[in-house]
């Protein structure tokens, strides 16, 4: 054994596993951590940060030819997209940097390198065998390929050559409408790209409310986006630099020429190489299988993010590594539900959620009272020059309980919080109406919603 025995060891560095390592570090527990890449893992390097960064230069490109709106004047507005590559190459190995530096001051071993487990408490490491009373798997996904529809890194991206690319294409086609679609959707098309997005079911951002979903539709395409639902991309055809898609609506074939294509068509769970199998560690649709506590059905051996069931988001592992390390120390945790999970797309508009949307309310039984505002009805949102948006609740008619809250608009991925604390907090409807919000503000929108599914909304 190169060490004394470790008490936990985590596989993999991303938001689930560092933030577990160093949390079992904070509770007094000797850690190390594992990774074959990159500490902050796909998130901090080439997902959640990076693709921010790459957003937000979109969001001030497209404000500056908005200049004159707000009474200014802005002349031969153009981008340099090496440099916003570069700028958004920049902050994720900030990020990187900072991750190591705090695991460094928790005085969490790093070990570089690919990890097996060859048997319980036993991680290996290139030619060292490490000791570990636990050991946490958080080696979280990668891109889902379809066949047909591999990415090959020139005609047909996936989401790391999106991120680095060294030109916006003049036609674009994007496969798939979940959050990180949109997201690559959104940044091109601001910046000029004539966007096509094909989603396989009804709608685009399917796992939103449908309202919601509508209202984005209606605002993507206002911006430019071809969106084509109930529509599956069945052949590309690669020549030259041109892609020919073929495209399946309705039993009906089409075939459209585009520069570039981008799939974002799901993730696949990192769990090849390990040994799990061997070990008996189960897996269930190619994610490994835990109970509500993070645990595997092998003693001692845990698993975090998006390498277990979904909702796969960053910050449902970094809770996760919290909650496995405080009960590895012997503290007592109390398991979430997945509704309690905020979710949040940074298009243009952003869209954001937590809890139940009112189909699935309805589904589950509740007798409801819905709230909606628009933005048009709020000072903030008009001062700003972004009327377009709303905010939806969803209560429990019976007993007040808010069960879910839907917004889309300008910086509702911020605003979303307030009801996340509200779900955790349990709290009523009574008590969301007694809370006074600050004027001018975009929250302010929160408290009308609520007011709104109890026929009380003031300003609309």
């Amino acid at each position: 054994m190169a060490d004394a025995t470790l008490d936990v060891i985590v596989i993999g560095a991303g938001p689930g596993g560092y933030v577990c390592a160093i949390r079992a570090a904070q509770l007094g527990l000797k850690a190390a951590v594992v990774e074959r890449e990159n500490l902050g893992g796909i998130c901090l390097n080439w997902g959640c940060i990076p693709t921010k960064a790459l957003l937000r230069s979109a969001e001030v490109y497209h404000l500056m030819q908005r200049a004159s709106e707000f009474g200014l004047s802005a002349e031969k507005i153009g981008y340099d997209i090496g440099a916003v590559v570069k700028r958004s190459r920049g902050v994720a190995k900030q990020l990187n940097q900072g991750v190591g530096h705090l695991l460094k001051k928790n005085k969490v071993q790093v070990i570089d390198g690919e990890a097996t487990i060859p048997a319980p408490g036993q991680v290996k490491v290139g030619d060292k065998t490490y000791a570990a009373k636990h050991i946490v798997v958080a080696t979280g996904a990668r891109a889902r390929e379809l066949p047909g529809l591999e990415a090959d890194g020139k005609l047909v991206w996936n989401y790391r050559h999106a991120m680095t690319a060294d030109h916006v294409p003049d036609r674009l086609l994007v496969i798939g409408s979940g959050a990180i679609g949109i997201e690559f959707a959104s940044f091109f098309n601001a910046l000029g790209s004539k966007t096509t997005v094909v989603e396989v079911v009804d709608r685009v951002l399917p796992a939103e409310d449908a309202e919601i979903s509508t209202f984005a539709k209606k605002q993507f395409e206002k911006r430019g986006m071809t969106i084509k639902t109930k529509a599956m991309v069945k052949q590309l055809d690669r020549q030259g630099d041109k892609v020919t898609a073929h495209i399946e609506i309705n039993g009906k074939a089409e075939t459209h020429e585009f520069d570039r294509v981008i799939s974002a068509v799901g993730i696949v769970a990192n769990t090849e190489g390990l040994g799990l199998d061997k070990l008996g560690v189960a897996l269930e649709r190619g994610h490994i299988k835990v109970d509500d506590h993070c645990r595997t059905g092998v003693a001692n051996i845990w698993a975090i993010g998006d390498v277990i069931q979904g909702p796969w988001l960053a910050h449902k592992a970094s809770h996760e590594g919290v909650m496995v390390a405080d009960q590895i120390a012997g503290r007592s945790v109390h398991p979430f539900k997945a509704s309690d999970i905020p979710g949040c797309t940074y298009s243009e508009p952003q869209v954001a959620s937590v809890g139940l949307s009112e189909a699935k309310a309805k589904e589950a039984g509740y007798e409801i009272k819905v709230g909606r505002f628009p933005f048009i009805g709020n000072g903030k949102a008009i001062a700003l020059g972004e009327p377009e948006g709303m905010v939806k609740t969803v209560f429990d008619a019976k007993t007040g309980e808010l069960l879910g809250a839907h917004m889309v608009g300008a910086e509702v991925t911020e605003m979303i919080q307030g009801y996340v604390v509200g779900r955790q907090l349990e709290t009523t409807e009574e008590d969301l109406m007694h809370a006074i919000f600050p004027h001018p503000t975009l929250s302010e929108m929160m408290h009308e919603s609520v007011l709104d599914a109890y026929g009380r909304a003031i300003h609309f």
